[in-house]
């Protein structure tokens, strides 16, 4: 069958319950063609197209029936769209037609084909129709206040009518539904069609005698499910042959959805062993605290098939002792799904855009199939372990699409989405193919968090570019945040929207460390003694530290050309600093990152062979991931840290330093990136932009110059504002806002 149906008040109207229970049907049975007819231009119709909870239509009929475009390519439907335009004046000449009219007023709304204006019934002249007449045009009013002057023949009823029979249609198959008077035109095709619940009178009027025309008692999406059953769609079975099942209940209150596991898995003669994460202040043991109190819950990620034996566990438990309540949803993907999945298309499609590096992408629409399919499989596991009214906390871009299918598949559950990387501007997002499907999926969200108020507003600038949104409520950035003083400053921050008639709330919401952690680990017989060991190493050398990933966004080379041009200014600093850079390599698979990592070490090796004596070296580089009792040990002995991000979600290395220099009472100096989340809330820091090798070399200077007394001030600003706003905290606010 073809459904064809209006769309306000109509396949957009009715009750919660009806919409989900209509728009499941249709996208989840073959044999239904779906055909939006409306009044909208196309341009209003685009943002509809990119709600993933509304099934996407196979063609629409827009501009009162003078536009026709493929749903899916959104290209006009020819000849019938040809034929057409052939009708129509153009727009100029209908205006300046209608202009003497005073009142009749200009609808601010993008249209073809047509010109729409706004006027009560009584405005209405037969000079207007002679206007019209004169033109090849005529006129249609509709909803009491709506005027429309179309090219003569054309409505939604003959637009539809030829499209039918263009595609070789059925008549019999078709069912029309709509409520104002605008309509009337379809239920003249002699189609089956519904009147829904609470229609405009003068439909209703003039379909009173059409015996093949339901006036459905339900409103909306409600009226359109009667009219299926009534007409006998769908087979003997009505409406319980295409009914998608509801999804039952699980018994978790809270899950947790993140790409890695809570536990590492080794296979060990040929047995999967588990066994906890040595990372300190990563994001898995402050989530796995959420549980520590026994609460009931689940946490989905992803696993392989075990390869020895072929078995696979879907759910596990994290650690019966620790964590008594909390089971692991282990989502079953092949090697080749990670591969594309994780390893490229996300790092090769989605980490360079989101870092403003677009130029660098590579966009694969098969890599983007199988990315749909992941989280799709990821939201059925947390919807399949979500109580009713639970809360699903999901993490990341890697799982963008969660949100959508999982509001499909359980809509009385609470969704909230926390970014950890950055997120661009509309400039640089909207490169992504996918963005409409991407911020559609991202709206189903209750509650959306990011690390800093600029992250959040360049959503808010996004999302406006896909669909009409309303901002509900703000607040100010200020005390917490830098306004103006930095590249990722803002002043107010938008925390409430509205689309589609659903409320989406926003918060910035700046990762914090597990400080006591660290303070329990700096204070160790090992660390201690670590400690003093580069002491003696350094002897009176000040120690420069760099510490990040090998990555393009990292800054690190222009970070190493900058200290070349120190060393080159400032002789008299020969002997007197020693930069140790750690750059902790990319997985294997990462070949994208092969061509910087040459590039660093020549300048590694320039800078050694240039200056290098044989009592110093100005330049010691660390290509390997380092313990983390060795680099606290680095933290406590650098007078300068030097993390110079080209763009950053937020940093959390230059917060480890100050957790590390605080408590030890020190007095380095952090110098961070500008265009680092965490320069927002890093208020004392030394602030430098990276794309600017004057200004990295004059920063680097001053850091280095700085008399002790104003960097210990410094430090105790910035070690309070870590101490403050620490991993538990981030945890405890982010859930409190998501209510």
């Amino acid at each position: 069958m073809l459904l064809a149906t209006d769309l306000d008040g109509t396949f957009l109207g009715g009750s919660a319950a009806d919409r989900q229970q209509l728009y499941q049907l249709v996208a989840g049975h073959p044999d239904i063609r779906l055909a939006y007819v409306t009044g909208r231009g196309l341009e209003t119709v685009l943002p509809l197209l990119a709600d993933p909870s509304l099934p996407q239509p196979d063609y629409i009929v827009c501009d009162v029936g003078a536009t026709v475009v493929d749903g899916l390519s959104l290209q006009p439907i020819q000849p019938l769209q040809h034929e057409i335009a052939l009708r129509w004046p153009g727009e100029q000449p209908v205006a300046d037609a209608f202009a003497p009219f005073a009142e009749l007023v200009r609808q601010a709304t993008p249209q073809q084909r047509r010109c729409s204006y706004f006027c009560a019934a009584e405005v209405i002249t037969s000079a207007m129709h002679d206007r019209a007449a004169e033109l090849h045009c005529e006129l249609l009013f509709s909803a009491e206040r709506y005027l429309d002057v179309l090219p003569r023949g054309v409505n939604k009823g003959s637009t539809l009518s030829a499209l039918v029979a263009q595609l070789g249609i059925d008549p019999e198959t078709v069912l029309v539904a709509g409520d104002t008077l605008n309509d009337l035109s379809m239920y003249e095709q002699g189609f089956k069609g519904v009147c829904v619940g609470e229609s405009e009178a003068g439909l209703l009027a003039g379909t009173q005698r059409m015996a093949r025309v339901l006036h459905a008692t339900r409103p909306g999406c409600g009226g359109i499910l009667q009219a299926l059953s009534h007409f006998g769609f769908l087979g003997e079975r009505g409406l319980d042959s295409l009914r998608t099942a509801v999804q039952e209940p699980g018994e978790s209150d809270l899950v947790v959805v993140y790409h890695r596991l809570p536990y590492e898995e080794a296979i060990v003669d040929g047995r999967v062993l588990r066994r906890r994460h040595g990372s300190p202040n990563g994001i898995i043991p402050t989530l796995l605290s959420l549980f520590s109190s026994g609460q009931r819950g689940a946490w989905v990620a992803w696993s392989t098939i075990d390869p020895d034996t072929g078995a696979f566990e879907a759910r596990t438990a994290v650690d019966v002792e620790r964590y008594p309540n909390l089971v692991a949803a282990r989502v079953a993907l092949t090697a080749d799904d990670v591969e594309v999945f994780y390893k490229r298309f996300s790092k090769e499609a989605f980490w360079p855009t989101l870092h403003t590096f677009w130029e660098r992408a590579t966009f694969r629409d098969d890599h983007w199939q199988i990315f749909v399919e992941v989280n799709r499989k990821f939201a059925i596991a947390a919807a399949r372990e979500a109580a009713h009214g639970a809360t699903v906390w999901i993490h990341d871009y890697n799982l963008w699409l969660v949100p959508a299918f999982l509001r499909e598949l359980r809509s009385d559950v609470r969704i909230a989405f926390f970014h950890h990387t950055y997120f661009p501007s509309a400039d640089v997002f909207n490169v992504l193919p996918w963005r409409r499907t991407i911020v559609g999926s991202l709206l189903q969200c209750d509650y959306i968090g990011f690390h800093i108020p600029r992250q959040v507003e360049n959503f808010i600038d996004v999302a406006r570019g896909v669909m009409p949104i309303k901002p509900l409520a703000w607040e100010s950035c200020a005390p917490r945040y830098l306004t103006y003083g930095c590249a990722v400053g803002l002043d107010r921050m938008t925390s409430m929207i509205e689309v589609h008639g659903r409320r989406v709330r926003l918060g910035a919401h700046p990762v914090g460390l597990d400080v006591e952690r660290i303070e329990a680990l700096l204070a160790t017989e090992r660390v201690q003694a670590q400690i003093e060991t580069l002491r003696e190493q350094l002897g009176t050398m000040r120690l420069i530290l760099s510490v990040e990933r090998l990555d393009y966004t990292k800054g690190t080379l222009e970070k190493l050309l900058a200290y070349e041009a120190l060393l080159a200014a400032r002789p008299e600093l020969h002997g007197q600093i020693t930069l140790h850079a750690v750059c902790v390599p990319a997985a294997k698979e990462m070949m994208v990152y092969a061509e910087l990592q040459t590039q660093i070490e020549q300048v590694v090796g320039r800078i050694n062979g240039r200056y290098g004596r044989l009592d110093w070296t100005p330049l010691r580089y660390f290509f390997r991931a380092v313990p983390f009792e060795d680099l606290l040990a680095s933290y406590a002995n650098a007078s300068v840290m030097w993390i110079t991000p080209l763009r950053d979600g937020l940093n959390l290395v230059c917060k480890e330093f100050i957790a590390v220099q605080g408590a030890r009472q020190g007095h380095g100096v952090l110098v961070l990136s500008e265009f680092a989340g965490a320069a927002a809330e890093l208020k004392e820091a030394l602030l430098t932009n990276p794309h600017d090798p004057a200004d990295l070399l004059a920063v680097i200077g001053t850091a280095i110059d700085m008399p002790s007394d104003e960097a210990t001030q410094r430090l105790r600003g910035l070690h309070d504002a870590v101490r403050h706003n620490d991993v538990q905290r981030w945890r405890t606010e982010f859930l409190a806002a998501v209510g």
